[in-house]
């Protein structure tokens, strides 16, 4: 979730700290209650991600069996001690803020990592808000009977050992675990160095809270190294993890998608339109516009491209507002007509996922052109329409391919919080498996089962 968005809760190596240079530095990982320790010192990062997917796939065996209840309660405990820990995560946060600045991140990097207490109260919420969802595991998706007489059902079971690869989000250390602890799954966690201190000391909390549900240890582990030779180890474990979500930038996710010789469940970016038809109101139009794009420009559900009818009568108005409010407007030819203020669109900036306060516009000839803009320039996150024309509404939502298409809505509710579905993995924008907000039942699988009275096959 966008809104959640050192006492070190990592993964430790004993033996490792010193002896591996990749661990050594100004803040190696130390040995601490509710870290994972692996007795050997892997001298490899694949040998490192080998030996925590060992622990990892033993510990999920064990969470498999955990009942609905059990499981529960233990993510309750978790959001209580992420509570508990405020103090201490919001200075580690601190730390990480410090060093971002120093090291020139941009305003919109720095607002995904930054954390208040009700960012922290957000992310503790989100993770009992888990708790709080049916238990997909064990739901029997269909029944049917067989002309053999064989009773056929498909239920859903847990994916496995699930790796999460991520960059200067640290709410995704406590959404990941709770949504892969809750739907029966361990989960190993590799975030960004940027966030390297606000991940331990959550996931810290995370680890210390499960164990009081009798959670294994070894179900969420965080992994110690920063060296991005450990992702590649992880995107190269085939047979050892069963999936990879990576979120983050696009580099990072097309290097995975490239790489990975393991299940990949990701979106490239976040190339979300919005398109004011002409028959919008236009105070929905201006409210929608400004908010879909500036509420957090830093997420991937912000709107980075405007689509404005040519017959539209509040074009002007709508770029205006946002001018105003402090956002870069590039547009094409008849859109800088519009207003003196928004500067010429390239043709790439009909492809960029700003994630700042930029916006491209274009206006177009009709819903047909808008839905041809989108089809060429979009990736398949989130669309949305402001219209009072319920023909057009219905069009728009039955002919845009993307993962999510909204009507009369702001992009930024491409949540999985608001979704109705707690905390989320992310926005998925392929056609396999999940697409939209992964949550619970995207961290599933299922097997078959079949019950027979005596057949045999002729």
């Amino acid at each position: 979730m966008d809104s959640r968005d050192e006492s070190c809760g990592c993964v430790a190596i004993r033996g490792i700290v010193h002896a591996n240079p990749r661990l050594t530095g100004a803040n190696p990982p130390a040995t601490a209650r509710g870290m994972t320790v692996i007795e050997n010192n892997p001298e490899t990062p694949e040998a490192l991600v080998a030996a925590l997917a060992a622990r990892g796939r033993a510990a999920q065996r064990q969470l498999a069996l955990m009942g609905d209840m059990a499981k529960a309660e233990a993510l309750r405990h978790a959001a209580a001690a992420l509570r508990e820990d405020e103090t201490s995560i919001l200075a580690a946060n601190a730390r990480d803020l410090a060093q971002g600045e120093a090291n020139g991140l941009s305003s919109a990097m720095l607002d995904r990592l930054r954390l208040d207490p009700a960012r922290l109260a957000g992310i503790a919420d989100a993770v009992a808000q888990v708790a709080a969802l049916p238990d997909p595991v064990g739901q029997v998706i269909d029944h049917s009977m067989a002309p053999s007489g064989l009773a056929l059902s498909r239920v859903r079971i847990p994916i496995g050992l699930i790796g999460i690869i991520y960059e200067s989000r640290p709410n995704v250390t406590a959404d990941a675990a709770a949504l892969c602890v809750r739907a029966g799954n361990a989960v190993l966690l590799r975030g960004g160095s940027e966030a390297v201190h606000s991940n331990r000391a959550i996931n810290a909390a995370m680890a210390r809270g499960l164990a009081r549900g009798g959670v294994p240890e070894a179900a969420v582990q965080l992994v110690p190294d920063q060296d991005r030779a450990v992702v590649g180890a992880m995107l190269a474990a085939a047979g050892l993890l069963d999936m990879i979500v990576p979120r983050g930038g696009k580099g990072l996710v097309a290097r995975v998608q490239a790489d990975a010789r393991v299940p990949v469940l990701a979106h490239l970016d976040g190339i979300c339109h919005t398109y004011v038809h002409h028959a919008a109101d236009p105070a929905m139009a201006q409210a929608i516009a400004v908010n879909a794009k500036l509420r957090r420009t830093g997420i991937c559900g912000a709107m980075e491209t405007l689509l404005l009818d040519a017959r539209f009568e509040g074009s002007g108005a709508v770029c205006a507002a946002l001018l105003d409010a402090g956002c870069e407007l590039r547009g094409d030819a008849r859109a800088q007509a519009l207003d003196p203020r928004i500067g010429a669109a390239s043709e790439d900036d009909w492809g960029t996922e700003y994630l700042e306060a930029i916006l491209s516009v274009a206006v177009v000839d009709g819903i047909d052109a808008a839905m041809t803009h989108i089809a060429a320039h979009g990736s398949g996150h989130t669309e949305a329409i402001v219209t009072d024309d319920p023909h057009a509404a219905e069009r728009f939502l039955a002919e845009v391919d993307s993962a999510i298409v909204m009507v009369n809505a702001s992009t930024q509710f491409a949540d999985g919080g608001e979704f109705g579905l707690g905390a989320e993995i992310g926005i998925a924008t392929g056609r396999l498996h999940a697409r939209g907000p992964v949550a619970l039942e995207g961290l599933t699988t299922y097997k078959w089962q079949v019950r027979g009275t005596g057949q045999t096959r002729p």
